[in-house]
């Protein structure tokens, strides 16, 4: 697992609250890559992400990159990461649950191709996972376009 470090950037105000202002840093195996990151002041929670990168060849190459913003510059930020913050919670669980019994569907195949589970019943499990994933598939329209 990477090591990740999010050290404070800024303050900031947009729309008459404070954000503190931190970049996630993590090395994904070729360079280290920052994220800017606002959380409310008021709240306690992790904030919401922008999706821009600082990438570096170290952790101060990417911090270099982001303290070099200016605070109108951040607020921009800000207000991008709040526009594309996430708002169809029911599509993405429906898809969340169509992308894990895909996953199960490949180590069940897996499992039955390596001998650790019996053909039968492994191709049994296969079309009932099969069946709900069409059955998934299905309602995914009923949860498309619509914020919760």
């Amino acid at each position: 697992m990477a090591e990740i470090t999010q050290p404070h950037i800024a303050t900031i105000e947009d729309d008459g609250r404070r954000y503190n202002v931190s970049l996630r840093i993590v090395n994904d195996g070729i360079e280290f890559v920052g994220r800017l990151w606002f959380a409310d002041e008021s709240w306690d929670d992790l904030g919401i992400p922008d999706r821009g990168q600082f990438p570096g060849r170290t952790k101060d190459d990417c911090l270099a990159l982001a303290r070099r913003m200016t605070p109108d510059e951040l607020v921009r930020r800000h207000k991008r990461a709040l526009a594309e913050k996430r708002k169809f919670h029911g599509l993405r669980r429906a898809t969340d649950e169509v992308l894990s019994k895909i996953r199960y569907l490949n180590q069940l195949a897996i499992s039955m191709r390596a001998g650790l589970l019996d053909v039968d019943g492994a191709a049994q499990e296969i079309e009932l996972t099969q069946r709900q994933l069409h059955t998934l598939i299905d309602r995914l329209a009923t949860y498309a376009g619509v914020e919760d």
